[in-house]
């Protein structure tokens, strides 16, 4: 399981990732007998927040997208981020942009691993006229979607944050809670204070995405339930004027 965090404000975008990685053990007794499947932590060093870019002949930057994954994370035997590596290389172009490659990541792994509970989100700016537009996708293989959820019905901007993997602990502390009453009505019975996205510099939102990654690790490390997230915080932002890391995590002896 996995906690990415995309927070997008009017300055940038911010992305944050946990590193956890889990997997699950099947095997059977001596006389062929199923052992109960156990779910280990495998490793806290992988790669969730990934940066995709192409230059063009001249050494200009074509596009910078940024891509998260989360959920079913070896593919084949192999960590989502070689194949994301492999996409890059196959797939993208000169001509692309986030709006295509989030349509061509979609169909990528739709193709290679159909049945794969794996989703991503996929973010960046696109130029439109002279201003640059952000875009924030949500794309899920089994589910086949794609949906951009930075956009309002009436086709205006919002601003806000949307998180994928393990969402209990951070949904808990500001996402409003429902029942359902005797007629089948949704019924509010816990509405946190509104957080002002439109409003929120740009520090705010990494700070704001460092917060729902770290707290989820530091309060299930107190409860009865598997340690699903953890290891360092990845955090990437983009802008306008281009994306940078503010945390990776470094290879070291």
């Amino acid at each position: 399981m996995s906690l990415v965090v995309t927070t997008y404000v009017p300055e940038g975008i911010v992305m944050a990732s946990d590193s956890r990685q889990s997997i699950t053990l099947e095997g059977k007794t001596a006389d062929g007998k199923d052992l109960p499947k156990m779910e280990i932590v495998n490793s806290d060093n992988v790669y969730k927040t990934h940066l995709l870019s192409k230059k063009d002949k001249d050494g200009k930057i074509v596009f910078e997208v940024g891509v998260q994954n989360f959920g079913q994370d070896l593919l084949g035997g192999i960590p989502t981020a070689s194949h994301l590596k492999r996409f890059t290389e196959e797939e993208l172009t000169d001509e692309d942009n986030v709006d295509t490659v989030a349509e061509k990541l979609l169909k990528f792994f739709k193709n290679l691993f159909p049945t794969a509970d794996t989703g991503f989100h996929v973010t960046g700016y696109k130029k439109d006229g002279k201003v640059s537009v952000p875009y924030i996708f949500y794309c899920h293989t089994k589910a086949e979607k794609t949906e951009r959820k930075n956009i309002k019905p009436d086709g205006n901007l919002t601003y806000g944050a949307t998180w994928s993997g393990q969402p209990d602990i951070i949904n808990g502390l500001i996402s409003p809670i429902f029942i359902v009453d005797a007629q089948g009505k949704q019924q509010i019975i816990k509405n946190a204070p509104a957080i002002v996205f439109d409003a929120m510099p740009l520090q705010d939102a990494i700070d704001f995405s460092v917060f729902a990654i770290r707290t989820t690790i530091d309060t299930i490390r107190f409860q009865a339930r598997l340690k699903n997230v953890g290891g360092q915080i990845d955090v990437l932002i983009l802008t306008p004027d281009g994306a940078r890391w503010i945390f990776k995590k470094e290879l070291k002896s």
